[in-house]
């Protein structure tokens, strides 16, 4: 993605579904120049250092090599655009605003690995993301470089758009391969991993939307071009989401490695009304809570790790000074629990009953035998689940027992 520094919500960036305004910036030269040597496509992405944007930061090229070596036969390329987190909304962007820039990214993933099958997995609640993706995979079918692609695959090539389940679960990865397959998007555990038996038991590889939108850039411009983009350790720019207490919020495409306190403060505005900051929910609200002391954190994969938090999606929630941190864990756990599939017990049971306790204190009706459960089910749960869906409750709710126990403590019955 060009680099802008700013918030990206601004016309000039909205090709939408207009095949030929894309082509007229540039778009369609990345896949050109994949196609002119189809089999340095993954070590170009290697070189990059390009990582999956939608969680763990897994490095892209150890998704795609597996693939690209399995036996000739069906191979799927899977854009995951479920995106239902709450504080997270690039995904969207990108699927309404440039979505021919996503669906260029996927094809060449598909030369890369001689996958036949391209599928664009959109969450049906955003209609306007679905309306525009169906438009714009249409005129891709119209395109030469389309036939071109499906000529190096040696097959004809398949690319179409599957609406998701709408669920939060749907976008984990197995249980997308589940919900293209037409069946409903229970997670499965692995090994197998998908690359070795995804959709229909063929190969198959699930990106984050923003990964393949990062693509084209890399193989037109180079992965040299890519890193300088970055700061410091970290290749590259990312979409941060940033929401809550801040006088901007919106969504920034700033250099990954960018501080959070030049995110909050210089591009956010700072706080709401002479607010203090007090902590944001990284990621989205799975992961582990930074407070004031980690303003200085670059964001990052690796940084963020550092802080024993993920970088995640990039969605960044800042809460202020005089807002319950037990109030928004409430909320975000209560999320998880009606989120959950129900195929794993201890995460349908746990979740819930995590959600009680927590609502419990939340309304000054919990005891200190509550805040004890709710620490003895942070230490049995953890790993008791087929996806990471209980993980995740987990984590919050022990992050901010384990930095804002005072405020639990103050809304305990005496």
């Amino acid at each position: 993605m060009e680099p802008l520094n700013q918030n990206l919500l601004r016309d000039d960036v909205r090709v939408g579904a207009d095949l030929d305004a894309w082509l007229a910036r540039g778009g369609g030269e990345g896949l050109a120049n994949a196609l002119e040597d189809p089999d340095a496509i993954i070590a170009r992405i290697a070189q990059a250092d390009l990582r999956g944007m939608g969680g763990a930061g897994f490095p892209t090229h150890r998704k795609w090599a597996p693939v690209a070596a399995a036996a000739e036969g069906d191979k799927y390329i899977i854009c995951n655009g479920n995106e239902d987190e709450p504080g997270t909304f690039k995904d969207r962007f990108l699927l309404e605003h440039t979505p021919h820039q996503v669906i260029e990214g996927a094809l060449i993933a598909a030369a890369a690995t001689r996958a036949n099958h391209v599928v664009l997995y959109v969450n049906p609640h955003q209609q306007r993301s679905l309306a525009v993706t169906r438009q714009a995979v249409q005129q891709w079918h119209e395109h030469p470089l389309f036939d071109a692609i499906g000529q190096w695959v040696g097959k004809p090539l398949s690319l179409r758009v599957v609406p998701s389940s709408g669920l939060y679960i749907g976008g984990e990865e197995t249980a997308v391969i589940a919900s293209v397959e037409g069946g409903f998007p229970f997670p499965r555990r692995k090994p197998p991993f998908p690359a070795e038996q995804g959709v229909f038991g063929a190969p198959t590889i699930v990106n984050n939307t923003e990964t393949l939108a990062h693509v084209p850039g890399i193989l037109r411009h180079g992965a040299q071009w890519f890193w300088d983009l970055g700061i410091g350790n970290a290749a590259g720019t990312k979409l941060y989401s940033l929401s809550g207490d801040v006088l901007r919020p919106g969504l920034y495409e700033l250099p990954m490695g960018t501080s959070l306190e030049t995110l909050v403060f210089q591009y956010g505005g700072g706080m709401l009304l002479d607010r203090e900051f007090k902590a944001v929910f990284t990621g989205g609200p799975s992961n582990t809570l930074l407070t004031r002391r980690d303003l200085d954190v670059a964001l990052d994969f690796d940084s963020v790790r550092q802080r024993s938090s993920r970088l995640g999606t990039g969605a960044m929630i800042v809460v202020s000074e005089g807002t319950s941190i037990v109030r928004k864990v409430a909320e975000y756990v209560s999320f998880f629990a009606q989120g959950s599939c129900g195929q794993c017990p201890s995460c349908k049971g746990g979740t819930f009953q995590l959600m009680r306790l927590l609502n419990r204190v939340d309304t000054g009706r919990g005891v200190r035998a509550d805040l004890d459960a709710l620490a003895n089910l942070c230490r049995i749960l953890p790993g008791s689940g087929r996806c990471g869906l209980i993980d995740g409750a987990v984590t919050v709710v022990e992050s901010s027992i384990g930095q804002f126990r005072d405020e639990y403590e103050a809304l305990l019955m005496a």
